[in-house]
């Protein structure tokens, strides 16, 4: 009989003990969403964590101003952990990390040259010096008992990394986010040699990237962007303001090569961005012709607006981004009738009207605004379906786990992983905080851990819960009534007819005259039930209060009672 480790308690349920030689996957983010991308793996009493990601909010979450991963299941093993493996440097696989560390500073933190360095520029903000361990495609290492090989795989930034996990229950392929772009635009090909080679070697569980598994076909090569990219510069009149994920280093580089070409000057806006873009230069992936690029935005003033091109962050339309500051009359930089913005990006699913929003505003002032659905400015940095099939065929796994998609592009992945032949019991379609286990070359879902969504809301992290985002929410559709009633101590009946003191909506002062009578009537049931607790009958004037307004007013504003003793 196999010695077990001790069973884990997981909410109100036990999770099975991993037998002696097994492999547990634990996705604590980036299924059912895109975001938050972190997956932990469990073997001989250590543990190895591939990504550490953030979500960004949708509008239903008001004043969080990001999402992490939830650290609970690991919090009191940190000490086991032998590494953070990070696949590239986008936000959603590296802004969790800042917030991991701050409770254990010392993980070593493995990635490749460009993404360990996004990562460190990111974490002085946070002053932590992390331990850094540099890989490259091809790199074999061993971390604790697990021994990973890293493999070049194509996406929109360049340095991203597959990484081959083997340990003594078999092995694991995570692609990271990838795709196959036959004609990059640094020549960096995903490695499909490799990835054949491993499938010969026996994948025992896939993890894929799954975002654009409900895309059919191939997706478009970066290189193919060029002609839409040059329209806009050849034939606009006034200037360019661009806008584009801080991390896309190649895009960046296409519309640096086309501005210098067109005799434009250009400025970086956005912290981010002329962070990033200055870490991408130092190091060699950014080729920036000399004079194209001035470091003071007030030096543009000095050339016509046809002479201009401006690189901005806010292509989600998020609020305090320069180009949503533009769009509101809050930046430098001021839109003006001749304008173009060049928006050189997707819409992360749940952005569309933060988008949109800007979108508006932009147009609003005069700007021409050049965006995916009007012109053929972005290509995914994701596998669509074909590429995914290709790799099934390849790879050959046992068996597959779909990974960073929401349901639908999981579900379509594993559709994609039966149609090439892995049986359907072998595709496992997992949530976040779904515990897989792979034990003598089986693998299969054995329970749950806590994986619930952790805002970070200002300097506070953890602190907001669903119920605040409630009752923000409510502040801000339904308004806030206060009312302050004055009680009688003998009689526990009000004394004069309460104060209402309202936030948020137009109603008059007649408007809460009905009110009054079932405050009263609550006020003497609490006498009758001998309630003397402040807390209770504020309670109980709370409830009264709102079923009456739900019913007069069609209304479910916040109502706070202050009950004052005469």
């Amino acid at each position: 009989m196999s010695r077990r480790s001790p069973r884990r308690k997981t909410g109100d349920k036990q999770l099975p003990a991993l037998p002696q030689g097994g492999l547990r996957i634990v996705p604590l983010g980036g299924l059912g969403e895109i975001g938050r991308n972190m997956t932990v793996f469990e073997h001989a009493g250590r543990l190895l964590i591939v990504d550490c990601g953030v979500l960004f909010p949708e509008e239903h979450q008001p004043g969080v101003d990001l999402i992490l991963p939830d650290f609970t299941w690991i919090r009191d093993r940190l000490d086991r952990v032998d590494a953070i493996v990070l696949t590239h440097g986008h936000e959603d696989h590296i802004g969790g990390v800042p917030y991991l560390l701050r409770e254990r500073p010392d993980i070593p933190l493995v990635g490749s040259r460009l993404t360990l360095a996004f990562i460190k520029a990111k974490l002085v903000e946070h002053r932590i010096t992390p331990v850094t361990v540099e890989v490259a495609e091809d790199d074999r290492r061993t971390f604790g008992p697990f021994d990973c090989e890293f493999v070049a795989v194509n996406h929109s930034i360049p340095d991203s990394l597959a990484v081959a996990i083997r340990t003594e229950a078999g092995l694991v392929l995570h692609t990271g986010d990838f795709k196959m772009d036959q004609f990059p635009l640094d020549g960096r090909v995903t490695d499909l040699r490799a990835f054949s080679r491993l499938g010969e070697e026996g994948v025992d569980l896939f993890l894929v990237d799954s975002t654009n598994a409900e895309v059919p076909g191939f997706t478009v090569s970066e290189g193919e962007l060029a002609p839409a990219i040059d329209t806009v510069f050849r034939t606009t009149p006034g200037r360019i303001i661009v806008s584009s994920f801080a991390s896309h280093v190649h895009r960046i580089q296409q519309v640096l090569d086309t501005a210098h070409r067109h005799g434009r000057k250009v400025a970086f806006v956005g912290r981010s961005m002329v962070r990033n873009m200055g870490i991408a230069r130092e190091m060699g992936y950014l080729t920036i012709p000399d004079g194209l690029v001035v470091k003071d935005l007030k030096a543009l003033d000095r050339f016509r607006p046809d002479q201009v091109a401006i690189i901005a962050t806010g292509s989600q339309g998020e609020p305090m981004a320069a180009l949503a500051r533009m769009a509101n009359r809050d930046h430098p930089v001021s839109i003006t009738e001749g304008d173009t913005v060049l928006m050189a990006s997707s819409l992360i699913p749940g952005n569309e009207n933060a988008i949109y929003r800007v979108i508006n505003e932009l147009t609003r002032w005069g700007a021409t605004v050049v965006h995916k659905g009007n012109a053929k400015v972005h290509v995914s940095g994701h596998a669509s379906a074909g590429e995914l099939a290709y790799c099934y065929n390849i790879v050959r796994p046992s068996h597959v786990l779909p990974v960073h998609g929401e349901w639908r592009h999981l579900r379509a992945n594993a559709d994609i992983a039966i149609r090439t032949g892995v049986d359907a019991d072998r595709v496992l379609i997992g949530h976040d905080g779904a515990v897989v286990d792979l034990v003598d070359g089986q693998a299969r879902i054995a329970g749950t851990v806590p994986a619930g969504l952790v805002y970070v809301d200002g300097a506070s992290v953890g602190t907001a819960t669903e119920e605040t985002l409630h009752v923000r929410r409510t502040l801000a559709e339904e308004g806030v009534l206060t009312i302050v009633c004055i009680v009688d101590p003998d009689t526990g009946a009000l004394s004069e007819d309460p104060d209402y003191l309202a936030h948020g909506f137009a109603l008059d002062a007649a408007d809460f005259s009905g009110a009054t009578a079932v405050i009263q009537k609550a006020l003497k049931k609490a006498t009758a039930d001998d309630i003397d607790d402040l807390e209770q009958i504020e309670e109980l004037v709370r409830r009264a209060t709102s079923a009456w307004f739900n019913r007069t007013h069609r209304r479910s504003p916040l109502i706070i009672p202050v009950i004052v003793d005469a």
